[in-house]
């Protein structure tokens, strides 16, 4: 029978912020893989756990992954962690996980801290629906090609960011999606935590005066419905009526059908394009 593949939640910061679950898996597996085994370590030593380590990190995850899983099919158990949080958010777990399934290996998430949650549920944002977009891309195109698509988002979006790179993604932040709400919030769970709750232009002056320290998670309010409704009447009223009708039409509507999407979409009533058509004739 092959072993288990575990993916222990590990703490973000405070080292109480830990299952009692995950800590009795970590002790009983054969082995743990861990991103960084000298970060682990501490982890394991603060709760006297005993289990050999191994390295697995975005370097070695696909030829690791391989020899992790036929570990697994030889029947020792192993559990997955990462540096902080939840394994295979947005880390190399992914990786093993799918390699995991494919060879029918038992695998099972023992739950517990994600940054990314933790900092949605106190940024004092909608929390409802959101975008996770992890780091942005460090390619400028494939960085770009990110912001272009979150500017019409209207969920709430959750990015990662280093303090080194900070002030320069609030400005491109700010360029793409205009001067939003966003809670800037560092060091979670540990002693200088903070949840700075401002608009990008003044993190931006904030951050051009203070120097950046800790890690960082952006909660970024998305495009309002209203916003997004307007824009797109604007865009409308770039056509005439009688071209906007004739769009409709050759989609196959009838009049009556194409002057109800025409009011619809220009926020005016049926009879107001009725008069504009009548007139033109």
């Amino acid at each position: 029978m092959s072993g288990t593949l575990y993916l222990c939640a590990t703490p973000i910061g405070n080292l109480e912020d830990i299952s009692f679950r995950a800590i009795r898996v970590l002790k009983e597996v054969d082995l743990i893989a861990a991103e960084d085994t000298r970060h682990s370590i501490k982890l394991l030593n603060h709760y006297e756990i005993k289990t050999p380590m191994t390295s697995y990190h975005e370097y070695n995850k696909v030829d690791k992954a391989k020899y992790l899983v036929q570990q697994l099919l030889d029947g020792q158990n192993i559990a997955l962690i990462t540096d902080a949080g939840t394994p295979g958010i947005s880390d190399p777990g992914e990786e093993l996980v799918r390699q995991a399934y494919e060879a029918g290996v038992s695998i099972t998430s023992l739950p517990g801290a994600c940054a990314a949650i933790t900092a949605l549920i106190l940024s004092g944002l909608e929390t409802r629906r959101f975008s996770f977009e992890a780091f942005l891309p460090m390619d400028k195109k494939d960085r770009d090609r990110v912001l272009s698509e979150l500017i019409n988002e209207t969920r709430t979006i959750i990015l990662y960011e280093a303090p080194h790179r900070l002030l320069k993604t609030l400005k491109e932040l700010k360029k793409s999606l205009g001067n939003r709400k966003i809670s800037i919030i560092k060091e979670l769970t540990k002693k200088h935590e903070r949840v700075f709750q401002t608009t990008l232009d003044e993190g931006i002056a904030y951050y051009e005066q203070e120097k950046p320290r800790g890690e960082y998670v952006l909660v970024i309010e998305g495009k309002s419905m209203d916003e997004l409704k307007a824009e797109e009447m604007d865009r409308w009223k770039q056509v005439t009526i009688e071209e906007h009708m004739l769009i409709y039409t050759d989609m196959g509507m009838d009049n009556k059908e194409a002057m109800k999407a025409v009011a619809k979409d220009r926020g005016i009533s049926k009879r107001d394009v009725y008069q504009v058509l009548i007139k033109d004739k």
